[in-house]
């Protein structure tokens, strides 16, 4: 796991794709951030729930790379729809095609098992219950955070994927931190047209890279942390090498 480029890239793309997250998850995190008297930022609740939101994202990546390791024997086609996904996702946040729209309705089958959990949480008064209402709002149906799966899962590995959603989330956290002690202010700035679309174009940029380097036009920066000890494993006698 020498090539940490995808972490980057994944702490990236949850930056650039907090927009949405604001408009998803925005109202409870600033629900978190007034919960004390005084209209104070309440800290170590945002703080918790930020935790348990990373933890089901990193337990998440973990899950899907495990199975993806033990199911496909190469990472391209992986790659292509991680592309695909994340320029799908630019589209979504600029508001040009909402077609991901149908993978957050296929996730709410499983939310509706998930979301009655969360109710008997609240009101959230302490900074467990927000750690684990964070856990629990970690796995509501997002297209954002079924992009970043897919980029998770085409690194290769449980350990990774678990690193590039661990990652995702801390993208997030900014704008959740800011929508939870500014409230309406921040969530108004991020949903102006012109914001949204700066955000959309840089998750295109990731998107067409990513495509770009699956389709075996980017050297050998992109794939040399993950394949390189496999193919010299390969050329010493055909033992395959296993993270």
């Amino acid at each position: 796991m020498s090539d940490w480029g995808f972490v980057a890239a994944a702490l990236a793309i949850g930056f650039f794709g907090s927009s949405h997250c604001i408009g998803m998850c925005g109202g409870i995190s600033s629900a978190l951030g007034m919960a004390v008297p005084g209209q104070k930022p309440a800290w170590g609740q945002l703080v918790s729930y930020s935790a348990g939101r990373l933890g089901s994202y990193a337990l998440m990546g973990a899950i899907a790379g495990a199975l993806g390791a033990a199911v496909l024997p190469t990472l391209t086609p992986l790659r292509i729809v991680a592309g695909l996904m994340l320029v799908a996702m630019a589209l979504y946040i600029a508001g040009w095609w909402r077609g991901l729209v149908w993978l957050e309705r296929g996730g709410s089958y499983l939310w509706r098992y998930i979301q009655p959990l969360s109710r008997q949480l609240l009101p959230v008064h302490s900074a467990p219950r927000a750690l684990a209402l964070g856990s629990i709002w970690g796995w509501l149906p997002c297209g954002l955070v079924y992009s970043a799966l897919t980029y998770a899962l085409a690194q290769g590995g449980s350990g990774e994927a678990a690193l590039a959603m661990f990652a995702f989330g801390l993208g997030t956290v900014p704008a959740m931190f800011a929508t939870g002690a500014a409230g309406a202010r921040v969530r108004d700035l991020v949903q102006r047209p012109r914001v949204r679309l700066l955000m959309a174009l840089l998750i295109l940029l990731f998107g067409l890279w990513t495509l770009w380097g699956a389709l075996g036009h980017g050297g050998h920066s992109g794939h040399a942390g993950h394949n390189a000890p496999a193919a010299e494993a390969v050329e010493e006698g055909g033992h395959h090498h296993h993270h």
